[in-house]
């Protein structure tokens, strides 16, 4: 929404515009020539002509230096070819061999190069003084953090401090920045996953066993139908709709969008279902009334594969189609139609973003978005699938790695067998670290083995009453260690508990709207981290493939990479040693290719211990030998491989498992990437069978459902004969009944052939495939055909969630006063530490005085919180203001005026002023506004309390000083799609 354009030239240059406009040449010829299909002019004009292909004469006149890096913006994983003289990056292309993103880049790919030059970056470490922004050494500020961390430690106890990670960190910071929280003694520790897909994870991998996307972009070449809830990838992930568009126009696949808003992806729909915003499980169930009714469903899938989907039925059936247009919207007929063109087109993938995961039952969201697939029987199976866009770079990889409230890396929870597993791969003493907690507990529960507070409430760890909090005092520091504040809610209290805290620590590229939308004038620090591109490491796609950038340039002004500043830090608090025992050293620089090494050696789980750096490396320099839809390399260096070995690869490196493309497929083998669904939650319930029935991977020896290996199936089974000597061995220690830990040697066959005592099964029995470090149940797992985890049925029903059965319940600020009494939220209840409200707040009509429904989204042009993107010319040329959609029905009703400024207020008395873009993209009643902006706050300008030269070339207000309370009901997600605002010209 370009509303007005500078009058001087965006560069000194002329661009490739000019330059073409120089020649005879048509548009379409044009854009063939520039590579970027999508969003291909905009992505020029944004760049000046930065974005050239290369040619063999170019590079050789220019000396330049060719190096490969991966876009640090969505989860696509597109990879950026820099072209370096001198040190200095001088210009870009999108890779032509990358699988993903096959020679496109959109205008913030195309724009990247701006954040490694970036003129308004954080250039160095800075403190707050007097209301007064003053530059100080990195000495001495790690000295002055560290010692006032050190002092509210000794006083309050080490969760006081909240270590905030981040989604822009690679794999290797991310494993580091979780494992140094552990050794600071504490679970407050979190990310941006927790408020944009932990309701995914949550409900997916409750469903079937891992909690990520299940095929890949590249995959949806094989869709024969697609349907899009709740995203709007044509902004969000604009490179992800070449492969979109390629099914639909390949295929003739019909393409099927359900949003409240006309989105750019809605324009190409063939269908677009507008729904009422936080309405999806009524959606659902509607269009899985019409496929129960008329038996379109899979029914020997479901017999062999899905558990409880008799008790869906029973929840659908009450879904008519005039209950489903009550609540929703949509007519009946219309779902109909849904129903049918995916019953008629298999198999169909679908695709959701945060549009279905940003509500109070996200939870229930995902998972009714599962039961649909698992019904039509379209998993397992090229072209099916639940294809989930993650928004950031690494927000995948940052989540497996652990920066979670809730979790070590690999998902393996806070037990003391998650603790004695991850001690095991450290070589740390388990009691040392126990040590650096707390030793209060909770419900007879101890700090370590905790949950933390999750970031989306981390404003009430410090506002809530202390005796409200299972911890022993509120949280009085933040580190915001690349987080941006404004893409959270109720930020006009989160205004309120920074200025409570005794310490803010900001570690960015850029100072963030953390630095300003405070009034302290003490107390704040700004540290500079470097960019994505001033560093080296792996990064995961939302595929779950990884993929290996290399270092652009050196880091520039005074800025460090976040793994040094961690090592930093440790070294402040007397723990370096202990930290990267197995870590070499560069300096104060942690060797990024060891920290890979380390979680290669711990998590098992997901399978990210196949990926070596080795391996990642090699990959990346053979692109052009992987399939474009298949991923799988044709011949080369990594021939069988797919493409980054998308988790899990299953192993050790040196058994070079080729990833899984494609989750739960059985008609691969599993040592060629199939799977089963996985055996997570037990073999039976309620005398029902959980495992799968007749349904099984190529090749396995075992042709029926089985639980997940123990050392004692393998026993059983007699494959434990199949073990190395070393294997054994390193079991033996996992389980105690060793007391040294083998080393790589031979240790002889003794335990093999000879006797052994008679509780050796108990004693060593109980190691599994995820806890045994040397691989070895795993490996003969798959020499015998089987999956690790198991194979068992998907579970429709969750016992454990607040919902078993997914259920529609309105949101807290709801409109639709007249569903409360049927659809009602949750009661009150305190979980992740602090108390929650839900009956308390939707009890109150709010309607009234605001009538209409406020959402929230994405821009083509911004990213995240903006403050990078906002601080890039050719990007901030493209977008200059922050706006509100509104209805023309509703305008005209208010008075108000495209274009004009008015005031959007939310119930909880946070209001914003923004311009009005009248436009029926936005249904009567409904109202959106992106989340990219910061640095005014209730229209007071902040620029001025910037760093000098820091600030955003836009600023503009944040959609969430208006957006409210609420929390899904399992995880802790913020509601920010479905709340109530009024709106008044200003």
């Amino acid at each position: 929404m370009l509303r007005k354009k500078t009058t001087s030239t965006a560069s000194s240059r002329p661009g490739l515009i000019a330059r073409a406009g120089a020649k005879t040449v048509d548009r379409r010829s044009f854009l063939a020539g520039s590579g970027l299909a999508i969003g291909g002019l905009t992505a020029i004009a944004a760049t000046g002509g930065s974005v050239t292909q290369a040619s063999a004469q170019t590079q050789a006149n220019t000396n330049a230096e060719i190096i490969k890096s991966v876009c640090t913006h969505c989860s696509v994983g597109c990879t950026v070819i820099a072209e370096v003289q001198n040190g200095v990056w001088t210009g870009q292309e999108p890779a032509w061999d990358s699988p993903f993103n096959l020679g496109s880049h959109c205008a913030k790919g195309a724009a990247v190069r701006e954040h490694a030059h970036g003129e308004r970056r954080l250039k160095y470490p800075m403190k707050k003084v007097g209301g007064n922004w003053e530059r100080i050494s990195w000495e001495q500020a790690i000295n002055e953090i560290g010692d006032g961390m050190m002092k509210i430690k000794e006083e309050s106890g080490p969760d006081s401090v909240y270590w905030l990670g981040s989604a822009k960190h690679n794999n290797e910071q991310a494993y580091l920045f979780r494992k140094f929280a552990a050794y600071w003694g504490t679970n407050n520790v979190d990310h941006q996953a927790r408020i944009c897909h932990s309701t995914t994870v949550a409900g997916v991998a409750n469903t079937w066993g891992y909690g990520a996307m299940t095929n890949s972009y590249n995959d949806i070449h094989n869709s024969k139908a697609i349907l899009i809830i709740g995203g709007n990838p044509a902004e969000a992930h604009p490179v992800s709709l070449l492969h979109v568009l390629k099914a639909k126009e390949e295929n003739n696949a019909p393409l099927i969008v359900c949003d409240p808003r006309f989105t750019r992806t809605a324009a190409h729909a063939d269908e677009f279902v507008r729904m009422r915003p936080g309405s999806d499980v009524a959606l659902v169930w509607g269009i899985l009334w019409h496929i129960f009714e008329n038996k379109w469903e899979d029914a020997e899938f479901i017999r062999q594969r899905v558990w409880g989907m008799d008790q869906i039925r029973t929840e659908v059936a009450n879904w008519t189609p005039e209950e489903v247009e009550r609540v929703t919207g949509v007519p009946g007929a219309q779902l109909e139609r849904v129903a049918r063109t995916l019953a008629n087109n298999r198999p169909g993938t679908l695709i959701w973003c945060m549009g279905g995961t940003q509500h109070t039952n996200g939870n229930n969201n995902t998972r009714a978005y599962c039961i649909l697939q698992l019904a039509l029987g379209n998993m397992g199976t090229a072209g099916g699938g639940t294809n989930i866009f993650r928004g950031h770079d690494n927000v995948q990889g940052a989540t497996d790695l652990g920066v979670l409230a809730d979790t070590l890396p690999g998902y393996y929870g806070l037990t003391p067998g998650a603790w004695a597993h991850w001690a095991r791969v450290w070589d740390e003493d388990l009691d040392w670290l126990a040590s650096n907690f707390s030793d209060a507990a909770f419900d007879e529960t101890s700090m370590m083995n905790l949950t933390g507070i999750p970031v989306s409430r981390w404003i009430d760890g410090v506002l809530e009453d202390a005796d409200n909090i299972d911890q022993p005092a509120s949280t009085r520091a933040m580190v915001f260690w690349g987080h941006a504040p404004n893409s959270q809610t109720r930020m006009k209290e989160m205004k309120t508990a920074m200025e409570k805290l005794d310490m803010l620590v900001i570690v960015d590229p850029y100072p963030t709207v953390s630095a300003v939308m405070n009034d302290r004038t003490d107390g704040v620090y700004l540290l500079p981290a470097t960019t994505q591109f001033e560093t080296r490491g792996s990064v995961t796609a939302s595929n779950r493939s990884l993929q290996w950038r290399d270092k652009v340039v050196e880091p520039l002004f005074e800025s460090k990479v976040d793994h040094e500043i961690i090592k930093l830090f440790a070294d402040k608090f007397g723990f370096t040693d202990r930290l990267f025992r197995n870590i070499a050293l560069d300096g104060d620089e942690p060797n990024i290719e060891d920290i890979t090494r380390e979680f290669n050696r711990g998590m098992w789980t997901i399978g990210y211990t196949a990926q070596s750096p080795e391996r990642l490396k090699m990959h990346m320099a053979n692109q052009h030998t992987f399939d474009r839809t298949t991923l799988r390399a044709n011949g080369g260096p990594a021939d069988g491989d797919f493409y980054g070995m998308p988790w899990p690869a299953w192993g050790t490196p040196e058994m070079n498992h080729p990833g899984s493309a494609n989750l739960y497929d059985t008609s691969l083998s599993v040592a060629e990437g199939g799977l089963p669904f996985r055996a997570r939650y037990g073999v039976e319930r309620n005398g029902d069978n959980l495992l799968a029935e007749g349904s099984y991977t190529v090749g396995s020896e075992i042709q029926d459902g089985y639980p997940e290996f123990t050392m004692a199936m393998l026993i059983e089974l007699g494959w434990d004969k199949d073990l190395t000597a070393y294997e054994r061995g390193m079991i033996e220690w996992v389980s105690g009944f060793r007391d040294t830990r083998p080393g790589s040697e031979e240790v002889g066959e003794t335990s093999q052939t000879g006797e052994i005592p008679s509780d050796y099964v108990e004693n060593v029995g109980g190691v599994n495939w995820k806890t045994d470090l040397s691989g070895g149940i795993q490996r003969v797992a798959i020499l015998h055909g089987c999956a690790p985890y198991g194979n068992a049925k998907a579970r429709a029903v969750v016992w454990t969630f607040p919902d078993p059965v997914p259920i529609h319940r309105e949101p807290l600020y709801t409109a639709r006063r007249d569903l409360v009494a049927d659809y009602p939220t949750y009661e009150d209840k305190k979980f992740w530490r602090l108390p929650t409200m839900y009956k308390s707040i939707q009890e109150n009509d709010f309607s009234e005085g605001y009538p209409i429904v406020l959402t929230s989204g994405r821009l083509v042009e911004y990213e995240g919180g903006g403050d990078e993107t906002r601080s890039n010319p050719w990007l901030a040329e493209l977008q200059q203001n922050m706006f509100v959609e509104i209805n023309p029905r509703d305008a005209n009703n208010l008075g108000v005026r495209d274009g004009k400024d008015v005031w959007v207020e939310g119930p909880e008395g946070g209001k914003v002023k923004v311009m009005a873009m009248v436009t029926e993209r936005v249904g009567e009643g409904v109202a959106f506004m992106p989340f990219h902006f910061g640095g005014v706050m209730e229209g007071v300008d902040l620029r001025d309390k910037y760093p000098e030269g820091a600030d955003p070339i836009v600023l503009g207000e944040s959609t969430n000083t208006a957006q409210t309370y609420g929390y899904d009901s399992v995880t802790q997600m913020q509601e920010t799609k479905a709340t109530l605002c009024k709106i008044s010209v200003a």
